[in-house]
């Protein structure tokens, strides 16, 4: 019988910091640019052009290791790492080989602290390379430089994912970690963050490693996941049917579903990597280490934990409210302006904001890198929210009322008092509405009286219909029960 196989994934992230300028020179990182336009002979690779670090990438960089908890290096330096591609102007690419800027760490991945931990090897700075623009119908492929050497911040993991699902999880996790740092956009589209897949099988507890494939530049949390899971079916297949795996760099084609091979996979001893002589070593003293480990801001973990603790969200809720750093500062807002105005604490209107917010406000947010664009200002929202918790207004109308807002510009109070949209709560006037819909109803009234309970709703509906929404929902509840048993 043949052994069990597991899988073995490690992941390389090239996320793009969030500079100004690129790493070696002054020319912008702006996207959007004409081809060729944010240039320099330092990023064209010209003869005599000498490269500059940028201070800021670094920083970014410190503060991604901090998070990770990571070992920062006293002493780190950059080397060239030599190949030929036309997107490479030098011929070679400056990057960190034997002493990066950060070595080691973790990454939960697990819903609670220590319930699953992926081991960072390294993370290192280095610049990117130009983007290739094929022609189509054989025309030639032209080279726009606009990337070249725009930082990049390379973060490898320990071979210790063993799924395509852990390894989706851990790319979520990174991604979020990079965004509330606000070293990363997370945009995966626009090759912001960016990922390559080693991936092999061994026995279940051999520790040896098998022959190791890689998946190139993959660019969304669904690739990596379907990516992984067609390569790994096609090593089982070759090993089952007694082949063996060859190392390679290979591409998932999602219409095929499938992986193909590119080229052979190079060795770290294939870029004859030596340290780069323009560039003198980053000395990194430990009181700026210090200094940048007290500005972290919180981080995705401890703040959903925080949600839970402090403003009686479910973990459900605070794993869609820490989504984008924004959304999780726009909803806390509301949530503590709700408290303030309406006088309670925290728990006892933080669940009812979070599911207002989740339900009605998120799918018109927009999201634009490290920002966000929310339908309504956060104190309109609040004044929404309290006339709904005070009563004043139903949830039904107080959701009708969100594109008018939008629309008008106008504050919720000031549509309802104009359309009398004040809730109905006298239970006289509902209890006339209740008997009018009963009376109306002599099928539906027998049916429920027989046993069909689900018909509640149905004169509920009635009601609330006859009333404009208006009519107070408990109200109606307590009113219409009372009178079907009589």
């Amino acid at each position: 019988m043949a052994a069990a196989l597991e899988a073995v994934i490690g992941l390389e992230v090239h996320a793009q910091l969030q500079t100004r300028t690129k790493l070696f020179c002054g020319c912008s990182t702006e996207p959007g640019q004409e081809p060729n336009r944010s240039v320099c002979p330092v990023c064209l690779g010209l003869p005599g052009a000498l490269p500059v670090l940028n201070r800021e990438a670094v920083r970014q960089a410190i503060c991604v290791g901090l998070a990770l908890e990571s070992r920062i290096l006293p002493s780190s330096r950059f080397a060239r790492k030599n190949y030929f591609y036309p997107d490479l102007p030098k011929g070679y690419q400056i990057s960190q080989f034997d002493l990066p800027i950060v070595q080691g760490g973790t990454l939960e991945i697990g819903e609670l602290p220590g319930e699953r931990s992926i081991r960072i090897c390294r993370a290192h700075l280095e610049e990117d390379a130009a983007k290739n623009l094929h022609g189509e119908r054989g025309e030639a492929t032209r080279v726009d430089f606009n990337r070249a050497g725009i930082p990049l911040l390379e973060i490898v993991t320990e071979p210790d994912l063993r799924s395509p699902e852990e390894a989706e999880r851990y790319l979520q996790r990174l991604r979020e970690t990079l965004v509330f740092l606000g070293v990363n956009d997370g945009n995966l589209e626009e090759g912001s963050f960016r990922c390559d897949a080693n991936v092999s099988l061994r026995p279940v507890g051999e520790a040896r490693l098998g022959t190791r494939t890689e998946l190139k530049n993959i660019n969304s949390f669904r690739f990596v996941r379907l990516g992984l899971e067609a390569e790994l079916r096609r090593q089982r297949a070759l090993l089952s049917s007694g082949g063996s795996v060859t190392q390679q760099t290979r591409a998932y084609l999602e219409a095929e579903g499938k992986t193909v091979a590119l080229r052979s996979k190079e060795e770290a001893e294939d870029y004859r990597y030596f340290p780069d002589p323009d560039l003198p070593p980053i000395r990194i003293t430990e009181a700026r280490v210090a200094a940048l480990r007290l500005g972290l801001p919180e981080l995705p973990p401890a703040l959903r934990r925080r949600l839970c603790d402090e403003l009686g969200v479910t973990a459900a809720d605070a794993e869609v409210l820490t989504s984008h750093p924004a959304i999780a500062r726009y909803f806390e807002e509301v949530a503590r302006g709700c408290a303030e105005a309406l006088g309670v604490a925290l728990p006892q209107i933080g669940k009812a904001v979070a599911n207002f917010v989740q339900s009605e406000l998120l799918r018109d947010v927009r999201i634009e890198g490290l920002e966000a664009r929310f339908p309504l200002p956060s104190s309109a929202l609040i004044e929404l929210i309290c006339l709904m918790q005070e009563g004043t207004i139903s949830g039904k109308i107080a959701k009708g009322l969100l594109p008018k807002m939008r629309e008008t510009g106008l504050g919720a109070r000031a549509i309802v008092a104009q359309e009398g949209l004040v809730q109905l709560t006298d239970p006289e006037a509902i209890e006339a509405h209740v008997r009018a819909v009963i009376e109306a109803s002599p099928a539906q009234l027998a049916a429920y009286r027989a046993g069909k309970e689900k018909l509640f709703g149905y004169f509920v509906g009635q009601i609330m219909k006859a009333t404009g929404g208006r009519a107070n929902p408990a109200l109606v509840n307590e009113i219409l029960r009372r009178n079907l048993r009589s």
